[in-house]
């Protein structure tokens, strides 16, 4: 790891990208990481990646945990535009809200092989 050798910073980049920041956004974009950052709820997308729709007691089974664990999770995913729900009487089926989350935990798994790599 490099230090600087002298203190100085560029004020016109430093000020445009201050100015860009949206910081409703970016604290929308840490909500959902810390959404992701439980690994039953990592379990939970990477089993909705792997099948179109889950049923909460087939995700409990998969994650290991009881299904009022796992529709606690479910809920505060679909809060956060992670997941959606069908209900069929009085089973809820649980699927990705979009291809987004899809492309997010694939992005997110390919990158983790890569920090393997560093180690």
């Amino acid at each position: 790891m490099s230090l600087c050798e002298m203190y100085c910073y560029n004020e016109e980049k430093v000020t445009s990208i201050q100015a860009a920041i949206k910081l409703e956004e970016l604290q929308l974009v840490s909500q959902l990481f810390k959404a992701l950052a439980d690994v039953n709820r990592s379990k939970i997308i990477y089993a909705l990646c792997q099948s179109e729709e889950l049923c909460v007691c087939d995700l409990a089974h998969i994650i290991g945990a009881t299904v009022a664990t796992t529709s606690h999770h479910l809920r505060a995913m679909n809060k956060r535009g992670l997941v959606k729900f069908r209900k069929e009487g009085k089973l809820a089926f649980y699927s990705l809200d979009d291809d987004h989350v899809r492309s997010l935990m694939g992005i997110t798994l390919e990158h983790s092989k890569e920090l393997k790599h560093h180690e």
